[in-house]
């Protein structure tokens, strides 16, 4: 479906021609009439489908010819990540509509605290915010949310998952429920997504798109490696593909970043950086623009940046270890072959993570292709049905232990 058969007006339609967009995504096809009818939306739909402009452009074609300076939107996200990446695509798709936007976070220092202070109290268009800042702003008594007409939730199961349940909640109280239109878009729908829905949702539709499936285009592959083997596998992987510029590696636990892009660096790949939640926001936000400019090669991030990373034309990413939850490597791979186009996603699986791989493959629905080890890194570990493993050629390599007669067992006596 094109974007001109949607009902959009023609300064939203301009914006969409100027980023170089014409067909809209089976999401953005579904949700985009049901917004602009004004009826509250309960949307399932994975990472990569285009959800974020789902609810943007609607929206931004209802505030069309906004005269006052109140606070009509509010977005929350689970990371400041995604806020800041959410608020850049609203800047770019307001080119041709006059729209102000502002992203509220934590992380920054007294003068960011200041200049989102300012954004509440002055009054901008949409605001998109994390929770727990969000609140923190709320609680000083200069916020004033009486006008608000849209309330979106993004990465509902996120939020929730990080325990911002109760935040959410304090935030919507602030919130006049009449002439109120709530958006509340979920990658998945476990029950306390449908509970949270049934407290702030009113007739909703329903929208369910691809639950838990990875893109069509992610060529999908699984190397079974000991810990000792990963970092020449990385390496292995990542020169058979001298052509790929955007590459992100993920790991589960921000204390492995550093140690990967220097193992990284050792090895010859001098274009790696790495993001975690160590870095300061500045310098989290200076190394995404050298990914996004394609100055920086690799990238090596943790899972809270695989829903907070939107860069386009992404061509492989390597799964260091495997997810906590078979959700997130969804969310990792999503990162590649968005709106259509072709990636590759490879996980290093090492004997502990081999109940996670089984426990992604039953979310899936599909079995993922083991690949061949290089000969020169030695045998990997087994696989075993069920996740399990034996441990591989090594132990099979082991000498059996000799028998030895059970030792006497002296009495009280002797």
């Amino acid at each position: 479906m094109k974007f001109s058969e949607l009902g959009l007006n023609e300064q939203v339609l301009e914006a969409i021609h100027y980023m170089g967009f014409e067909q809209a995504t089976p999401i953005q096809g579904q949700a985009i009439p049901h917004i602009l009818s004004n009826t509250d939306l309960l949307a399932c739909a994975q990472t990569g489908t285009g959800k974020t402009a789902a609810f943007i452009l609607p929206i931004l074609h209802k505030l069309t010819g906004k005269e006052d300076a109140s606070i009509d939107t509010l977005i929350l996200v689970p990371t400041r990540e995604l806020a800041v990446q959410i608020e850049q695509e609203i800047q770019g798709l307001s080119y041709f509509v006059s729209v102000g936007s502002a992203a509220i976070y934590g992380g920054g220092d007294g003068a960011k605290w200041d200049e989102q202070k300012n954004a509440l109290v002055e009054g901008t268009d949409i605001i998109v915010a994390t929770p727990g800042k969000l609140l923190s702003h709320l609680m000083q008594g200069y916020v004033d949310f009486s006008k608000i007409r849209h309330l979106v939730l993004d990465e509902a199961d996120k939020m929730l998952d990080m325990g911002f349940s109760e935040d959410i909640e304090r935030i919507i109280s602030y919130i006049p429920k009449q002439n109120r239109q709530t958006l509340l878009f979920s990658a998945t729908m476990p029950p306390k997504i449908k509970n949270l829905a049934q407290k702030i949702l009113i007739n909703p539709q329903e929208i369910a798109l691809s639950i838990s499936k990875p893109a069509a285009g992610v060529s999908q592959h699984v190397y079974l490696a000991f810990d000792n083997q990963k970092n020449e596998l990385l390496k292995h992987i990542i020169t058979s593909r001298p052509d790929y510029n955007s590459i992100i590696v993920f790991t589960s636990a921000k204390s492995k970043v550093h140690e990967i892009v220097h193992a990284l660096r050792k090895a010859g790949f001098k274009n790696t950086q790495g993001v975690s939640s160590n870095l300061e926001q500045e310098e989290r936000e200076e190394v995404l623009r050298g990914f996004r400019s394609k100055r920086t090669r690799i990238l090596v991030a943790t899972d809270v940046m695989s829903r907070g990373i939107d860069i386009k034309e992404i061509n492989m990413v390597i799964n260091y270890d495997a997810p906590r939850d078979a959700e997130d490597y969804v969310h990792r791979i999503g990162r590649t072959a968005r709106a259509n186009t072709k990636g590759e996603a490879f996980t290093l699986i090492n004997e502990k993570d081999m109940p996670k791989l089984a426990r992604i493959e039953r979310l899936i629905e599909a079995e993922i292709p083991r690949e061949t080890i290089p000969e020169e890194l030695g045998a990997g570990p087994v696989w075993k049905a069920g996740g399990g493993s034996d441990s591989g050629q090594r132990n099979r390599n082991k000498k059996k232990k000799p028998f030895y007669k059970k030792k006497h067992k002296k009495t009280p006596a002797e």
